[in-house]
C-alpha cells in the first residue's frame, strides 16, 4: 500500500500523563529556525496540521501529546524537541513530556545508555535542559531534569473571579506561566472524581488571570501568555510535601474557544512555578525535597539547586524528578484518500 504519511512514534506516559515520541518518518515537515523556539513557532503558524493529525481522533484522543524529535541547533544538545498539547500553543517546556522524550531516546537506543546513570542535554523552545537518567538494566528508572529558572511573578495578586469573587492568586513561571491558586479553600481535596469541577474552576481562575495580569518572559517577550492553573491542596499522603491539579487548555479547533482538560501527572513545570513562590516566600530552602502528588497519587520530587535572577526576578534553578514507561510502538500512516487527513473532532468527548 503507499501512503501520503508514515511515522514512526513511541507512546509513553510519565506518571499517567501520555506523551506520544515521533523519532521518524517525518520528511514531509521542514521545520527551518535558528533556535527550537523559532522552529516551534514555524511548526505553529505554518504546520500546524502536523500536531492536528497525530493528537486529534482517530490517532489521538483530547488528552494526548505528541512531541516532535529533532536535530539541535546547539552543538551542546544532544537532541531538539518541540512540544504539542492540546491547547492553542505550543508549550516551551513540558516535565512530563520531556521525561517521555529522554525514555524513549534511551531505552531505544537513538541516545547512547550507559549505567548506572546517563547525563544529556535536550534543547527544548525554553532553552537547554540538563537531564540525568538513573539507568538499570536497559531501562530508565528515574530522569531528573534541571529545568530552566523559574520565578515568581505576582505573589498574593487579588483577581475577580467569575462565581468566585475576589480571590488572591500567585502567576509564576516554571516553563510555562501558570496562575497558582488554593484549592482546598476552593472545597477540593484533589481526586480524580472532582475533575471536571476542578477544571471548570481552573478555567475560571486561567481567564480572569488573563484579563488582569499581563505577562511577559524578560528574556523572550514573545511567551507572553498565562497557559495554565494550578490548585494546591494538603498531600493525601503523609511521605509528601503537597499535591496539585493542573487545568490546561484543551481546544475546539485552533482560534477557537478552550476548555481545560488536567494533567494527569503532578507537572514538572506547574511543580517548578509553585516551588518557584514557596522558595520565595521562605517555605522551601534550598536544596530542600518538595514532593508533589498529582491527581493519580503519582509522585514528582522538585528541588530548588540555587538561586539566581531572570530579568528584574528572584529565581530559583528547579529540578524535578519523576518516571516516565513506554507503552507502544506505532506507525501512523495517512492513505491519500483517507477523508480526515488532519483528522476530526466530535461533540461527545471534545468541547465543540
Amino acid at each position: 500500500m503507499r501512503f501520503s504519511q508514515m511515522i514512526t512514534a513511541v507512546d509513553a506516559h510519565a506518571a499517567g500523563m501520555f506523551g506520544r515520541v515521533v523519532i521518524g518518518g517525518v520528511g514531509a515537515l521542514h521545520v527551518p529556525g535558528r533556535t527550537m523556539f523559532e522552529k516551534k513557532r514555524h511548526m505553529e503558524q505554518h504546520q500546524d496540521w502536523f500536531r492536528r493529525l497525530m493528537l486529534r481522533e482517530p490517532r489521538g484522543n483530547p488528552a494526548a501529546m505528541v512531541n516532535l524529535v529533532l536535530p539541535p541547533t546547539d552543538a551542546s544538545a544532544d537532541a531538539g524537541v518541540i512540544i504539542m498539547e492540546q491547547s492553542e500553543y505550543y508549550p516551551s517546556m513540558s516535565g512530563s513530556n520531556v521525561m517521555c522524550v529522554v525514555t524513549v531516546l534511551l531505552e531505544c537506543g537513538i541516545v547512547r545508555m550507559e549505567e548506572p546513570s546517563t547525563r544529556l542535554t535536550l534543547e527544548t523552545p525554553a532553552g537547554l535542559v540538563s537531564v540525568l537518567a538513573e539507568c538499570d538494566g536497559g531501562r530508565v528508572m528515574s530522569v531528573t531534569i534541571t529545568n530552566v529558572p523559574a520565578f515568581a511573578v505576582r505573589l498574593d495578586a487579588s483577581i475577580e473571579v467569575t462565581g468566585f469573587g475576589t480571590m488572591a492568586v500567585d502567576v509564576s513561571w516554571g516553563g510555562m506561566f501558570y496562575v497558582i491558586a488554593d484549592g482546598a479553600a476552593l472545597g477540593f481535596r484533589l481526586t480524580p472524581e472532582e475533575g471536571a469541577d476542578i477544571v471548570a474552576a481552573g478555567e475560571r481562575i486561567r481567564a480572569a488571570a488573563r484579563e488582569q495580569i499581563p505577562v511577559a518572559h524578560p528574556e523572550n517577550p514573545a511567551i507572553n501568555l498565562i497557559e495554565g492553573t494550578l490548585l494546591f491542596a494538603p498531600p493525601h499522603s503523609p511521605d509528601n510535601s503537597g499535591r496539585s491539579a493542573v487545568v490546561v487548555p484543551s481546544p475546539s479547533g485552533r482560534g477557537s474557544r478552550t476548555q481545560g482538560m488536567l494533567d494527569r501527572s503532578p507537572c514538572g513545570t506547574g511543580t517548578s512555578a509553585q516551588l518557584a513562590t514557596l522558595h520565595a516566600r521562605g517555605r522551601v530552602p534550598l536544596e530542600t525535597d518538595f514532593r508533589q502528588e498529582g491527581i493519580l497519587d503519582t509522585v514528582f520530587v522538585a528541588r530548588a539547586l540555587q538561586a539566581t535572577r531572570v530579568g528584574p526576578h528572584a529565581a530559583i534553578v528547579p529540578s524535578i524528578r519523576g518516571r516516565a514507561w513506554i507503552t507502544g510502538f506505532a506507525q501512523y500512516v495517512l492513505a491519500p484518500d483517507d477523508p480526515f487527513p488532519e483528522g476530526f473532532m466530535v461533540g461527545d468527548i471534545w468541547p465543540l
